[in-house]
């Protein structure tokens, strides 16, 4: 098993949670092909978006239902500066994971976290799991408490409108 997956696994097992864990026969890079190989809608995908800050060069991850796309506006407003988004070295220095695979726990650097409101309504979903081809399935209000995420609209997507920060 990959150094990343035994990340994913104990910073699961140290939040107490228990995951259905599963290697796919095929690449998940992208939410589509996640959904398509575990069997699941779309907006079950929970993305790992990662942007930068303009200013403090921190990273700030946006969990997003996979049919959506992240509001650069909204997401900035969520943040309090200017994001862009992280190249790839940075997104692997910060976390310990390859785009692609980037989980949302067993990052090796502490990260605010965003959760799109979309995610909340399935029973359960799916993220990424630290590689290209393992992903996890958990129950959404788990994974907004183990990663300390706070739940806010900053998407647009085929799952609803236009999001706007009050």
């Amino acid at each position: 098993m990959s150094r990343s997956v035994e990340r994913v696994l104990a910073a699961l097992a140290a939040a107490g949670v228990t995951a259905d864990l599963r290697e796919m026969a095929t690449e998940t890079r992208t939410a589509q092909m996640a959904a398509d190989a575990v069997g699941c809608a779309l907006d079950q995908i929970a993305k790992s978006i990662l942007f930068q800050g303009a200013g403090t060069g921190r990273l700030v991850l946006f969990l997003t239902a996979g049919g959506n796309q992240v509001d650069p506006d909204c997401a900035s407003a969520l943040a309090g500066e200017r994001l862009g988004r992280a190249d790839a070295r940075i997104v692997r220095e910060v976390t310990g994971f390859a785009i692609g695979g980037v989980s949302p726990v067993g990052h090796l650097t502490p990260l605010p976290v965003w959760m799109d409101p979309r995610l909340t309504e399935f029973p359960l979903v799916w993220a990424a799991a630290g590689t290209p081809r393992h992903i996890f399935g958990i129950a959404p209000p788990v994974l907004a408490a183990i990663t300390g995420a706070r739940i806010a609209a900053f998407c647009a997507g085929p799952s609803g409108a236009r999001a706007h920060v009050k």
